[in-house]
């Protein structure tokens, strides 16, 4: 009876959600469009059918979006597998085929024929075939009576098993993600294509214009772009790596490109992988984040960015070698700092202890209620009591212990040494093993200072030792004590002294004959596996005593509050699958009498050029072109270049690089960041103050085809232009650009009334294709 009444109130509560959603919220699977979304999207301007956004027989948008490398968003502008993404996703691609002679990182680069387009061994992207809800398969034989590690275990099971049906040996990239905390279940079905070659980018004083500065800050006038072609067999099918009989993909859809530009109020849509959001983060969650993980990362990761910075600003060398790395951490370092101002300005905690109050009301008020959920918020609690004593030791383990990279590189050697402890491995096993670690030892010594690291280390490691409680500490730290007084500097000293894992000739030299005792001695080594050990045999254990009762909490949680809540549709947490969110082009109050406009033009890139600030130097030829007014056909109405604009659509990290779609399914920016007065983003929404910063994509074209010179490159796009004014050049009318065509371009020209105007570029034979 009791699995009855379990059962049929959770389907109940799932039944009686309304069919609208809310447009400003929500990061919302492309699976429900019709149902959920698409007739709120009409009112808000949209013109394509549900199946034009989604479709899983015929050629839709989701077949113009791709996951670039596991961690941002990109999407095709041509037949040929064009693809556009954001600068930064594109950054370590840059910063590798980079060189202090030859720095295309710093200067720029456009391909000026496919044989220049650089192959980037490891990079891939996936392309979802198909989402499929799987909650009843992989709910199948789940109790209320099981533990919770008898029900993950068999929910992982039938994950698996779903997975690896999908993926019709190998022909697919599969995997089952869990929805809701685990209340409900998709299957995911992509094709992975592993040969994605650099196109092009801007310099970097354009792709990063205003730096760590404006980082998650508007007005921006940031160039954020990069381009990529995504390559498949002669029967466009995927590869695993760059081959040279690979052409350029046929995607099935690619992005026409809008020079219309936008307007306050204009229909926005953001198709892509956003990373995660944790917005059923219950109190007791927000307040362990305000309180403690996100300070201590902070903390450890301002030591390591001043610590890198001192060296990078003495050496080119050391600069470019880290350059890629520090854009990442001082990424979300600058995030963790705003997002607790902002949980504290916002009162985030406060309000999700009121809704948690009400809730409690709810459920004790019957008791069904009560017998279904009435346990849930007082064993969240408890839960988070007993992680809170562990937690700083979690964060110390991935921001200190194995924030720096030595100690990182060690861990790499870890199925190695577990192959060599066990007497009875397979020799081919040990082989296999040894060749795996060729790629990662080229990769890490490319971009490895020794002497960097070696400051790096014993900072942190210092800050390990002092700030994580002494009862949980590793043994490591026994003989930093009885030999070096509790000095890690001194250790450090020792370890970098007389570890062959800080050599590349010294580890290549091993691999070519790995023993165990040779391992085992090296003291960076040892030390990495002090420190694991002591997580994975005394922390983690005690941890996952804690994390079992929070994961049925977490699901009755959330369960209860969908169930409460009938009037309101909620979208699931961002979990890195195809999600679309939808807004309107919109300004907004950011504080007390400071209101921001929505867009910027190239004025804004002008009044903060500074040659002295590497942040905010202009590169020579944009000045030039930029004081000319030089703007040919990517000028707007009033005979500005747009460079910027904000929406309100809902977006995290992984939407870098995703497509801002107008109403008509144009591509007309790329999103790359979020505002400062919305870091809570991730943990609640609010509606007033959250916005999506793109770049214009006339801007990404102007620096393209003016700055780049690669002129080719857009003409191999489609590029429409449906509005009352086409933009104007310099001299302020359509004449006037005309005028700057060339006799090609006029004979693209077609011109109809004036609200039907199109420029349109000569046409590949059809085929198409997708991006972030």
């Amino acid at each position: 009876m009791l699995k009855l009444n379990w059962l049929t109130l959770a389907l109940l509560a799932v039944l009686l959600l309304p069919g609208a959603a809310r447009a400003d919220e929500g990061m919302w699977l492309p699976l429900y469009v019709k149902r959920l979304n698409h007739a709120d999207m009409q009112k808000k301007g949209l013109k394509l059918t549900a199946e034009e956004i989604y479709d899983v027989n015929n050629a839709s948008l989701k077949d113009a979006i791709v996951q670039l490398g596991g961690f941002c968003t990109g999407e095709f502008v041509s037949s040929r597998g064009l693809m556009l993404s954001n600068h930064h996703c594109g950054y370590d691609a840059l910063q590798s085929h980079s060189t202090p002679e030859k720095n295309i990182l710093q200067d720029g680069f456009f391909a000026a024929t496919p044989a220049d387009e650089k192959t980037n061994p490891g990079l891939f992207v996936d392309i979802l075939v198909r989402m499929e809800d799987v909650g009843a398969k992989v709910l199948e034989g789940v109790t209320p009576q099981m533990s919770e590690q008898e029900r993950t275990a068999l929910v992982q099971k039938h994950q698996k098993e779903i997975a690896d049906a999908a993926k019709e040996n190998g022909q697919y990239v599969a995997y089952v993600r869990d929805f809701f905390a685990g209340n409900e279940y998709y299957l995911f079905v992509y094709q992975r294509f592993g040969d994605v070659r650099l196109v092009g980018a801007p310099p970097e004083a354009v792709g990063k214009f205003g730096g760590d500065t404006d980082n998650w800050m508007w007005p921006r006038h940031t160039g954020d772009f990069s381009m990529f072609r995504v390559y498949a067999s002669k029967d466009n099918k995927p590869t695993t790596g760059p081959m040279t009989d690979n052409v350029p993909y046929q995607p099935k859809k690619h992005l026409s490109v809008s020079l219309q530009g936008v307007s306050e109020g204009d229909f926005a849509m953001v198709f892509g992988f956003p990373g995660r959001t944790q917005r059923f983060l219950p109190a007791a969650g927000l307040q362990l984040t305000l309180d403690q993980s996100n300070p201590a990362r902070v903390k450890l990761r301002d030591k390591r960015l001043k610590l890198w910075k001192e060296d990078m600003d003495q050496s080119p060398d050391i600069r470019l070698k880290y350059a890629s790395k520090y854009a990442g951490i001082a990424n979300y370092w600058k995030y963790y700092l705003g997002q607790n101002e902002g949980m504290k300005r916002l009162k985030t905690v406060e309000a999700k202890q009121t809704e948690e109050a009400a809730l409690a009301q709810w459920i004790a008020a019957d008791p069904a209620r009560t017998q279904l959920y009435g346990a849930a918020l007082n064993d969240i609690n408890q839960s988070y009591t007993g992680l809170r004593e562990y937690n700083l030791t979690s964060v110390y383990l991935n921001e200190a212990a194995f924030g720096n990279e030595l100690t990182a590189f060690a861990a790499r050697m870890l199925p190695l040494y577990t192959l060599l402890k066990d007497p009875k491995a397979d020799p081919a096993a040990v082989k296999k093993a040894t060749a795996d670690l060729k790629e990662p030892v080229e990769e890490f010594f490319k971009d490895y200072n020794v002497a960097t690291d070696k400051k790096v280390y014993a900072a942190l490691m210092q800050m390990y030792y002092t700030d994580v409680p002494k009862a949980q500490h590793p043994e490591i730290f026994r003989t930093v004590e009885k030999q070096y007084g509790g000095s890690l500097k001194k250790y450090a000293d020792y370890v970098f002294a007389n570890s062959f894992l800080t050599s590349k000739a010294k580890v290549e030299a091993f691999l070519a004959k790995p023993t165990l005792a040779q391992l085992e001695k090296d003291p960076a080594f040892a030390t990495m596996n002090s420190v694991y050990t002591n997580y994975t045999q005394n922390i983690l254990p005690k941890q996952q005593a804690f994390q079992a009762p929070l994961g049925r909490a977490n699901r009755a949680y959330v369960a209860a509050l969908r169930a409460k809540n009938t009037d309101k549709v909620y979208s699931p947490d961002a979990n890195s699958t195809l999600r679309l969110s939808y807004g309107t082009v919109r300004p907004y109050n950011g504080r007390d009498a400071i209101q921001y406009d929505y867009k910027t033009t190239a004025q804004g890139i002008l009044e903060k050029e500074d040659a002295t600030n590497p942040e905010f130097a202009v590169p020579v030829k944009e000045l030039a072109l930029l004081k000319a007014k030089d703007y040919g056909r990517f000028a707007d109405k009033n005979g500005q270049l747009p460079v910027a604009f904000i929406t309100d659509n809902d977006i995290t990290g992984g939407n870098s690089g995703s497509p801002v779609i107008n109403g008509r399914g144009e591509l007309i920016g790329i999103a790359f960041d979020g505002n400062w007065e919305a870091m809570t983003g991730d943990l609640a929404y609010d509606p007033n103050l959250k916005r999506c910063i793109n770049v214009d994509i006339r801007y990404v074209l102007w620096c393209i085809e003016k700055l780049g010179g690669a002129k080719s490159l857009v003409d191999e796009m489609t590029i429409v232009n449906n509005g009352p004014n086409p933009g104007v050049g310099p001299a302020g009318s359509g004449a006037a650009m005309l005028g700057e065509m060339s006799d090609v371009e006029k004979m693209k020209v077609k011109s109809a009334d004036g609200g039907k105007t199109k420029v349109k570029k000569k046409k590949e034979k059809e085929a198409a294709g997708a991006g972030m």
